[in-house]
């Protein structure tokens, strides 16, 4: 193995350079790992395991109902935290206006992702282990003054809910989408108007 090639973290006490965040960067990003809607994602969808993806899919689907372009990866901040590190950092220039980001347990994800950028990040308990995503829910939202993550609610309800947000936040520089949303309201209104009760 050559210098620095596929090394899943930096040397101790180092953090990359620009050159090699970059190289991390597009082996992360790579056709195959990457799942992309739409051209020129502008949310990222984030978890730290593919066994997250059944709850990160609510609110990718979210997205793609409203029409807004995302991508969705895996990104560990325990085993790939280099590539979190680059992602978070080229979030912004690469043109993403937000991140969904999903994690159990420890629940590192978000607030490592935060810590590194200045994007909206939205972080979504996952469920996992034995305390049922209560952990993670505690890891997420105790975030550190001046360092916030927007924390939803755990499991599917919470990833619903945070694809709802990034179209929300995307809705106040875009009209079509504020319209979009204020429909979808309209709906859920109306279908709870309509729901009825049986013996």
């Amino acid at each position: 193995m050559r210098e620095g090639e596929d090394r899943p973290y930096a040397e101790e006490g180092k953090s990359a350079s620009g050159e090699e965040e970059e190289g991390l960067l597009r082996k992360g990003l790579a056709e195959g790992r990457v799942l992309r809607w739409g051209e020129r994602p502008v949310v990222g969808v984030v978890m730290g395991s593919a066994s997250d993806w059944p709850t990160m899919r609510k609110a990718a689907e979210v997205l793609q109902r409203f029409s807004v372009p995302f991508e969705a990866l895996v990104v560990s901040a325990h085993r790939t935290p280099d590539l979190l590190m680059a992602y978070g950092r080229r979030a912004r220039a690469r043109g993403l206006r937000a991140i969904v980001a999903g994690a159990g347990g420890a629940a590192h994800l978000p607030g490592m992702l935060a810590a590194v950028t200045t994007v909206p990040v939205l972080g979504v308990p996952i469920v996992s282990g034995s305390l049922g995503g209560v952990d993670a829910l505690y890891s997420i939202v105790q975030m550190p003054r001046g360092v916030p993550v927007a924390t939803f609610a755990i499991g599917e309800v919470g990833a619903v809910n945070a694809g709802l947000f990034a179209v929300a936040l995307l809705s106040g520089t875009d009209a079509g989408l504020a319209t979009a949303l204020a429909e979808f309201r309209s709906r859920e209104h109306q279908r709870v108007l309509e729901m009825g009760l049986e013996w």
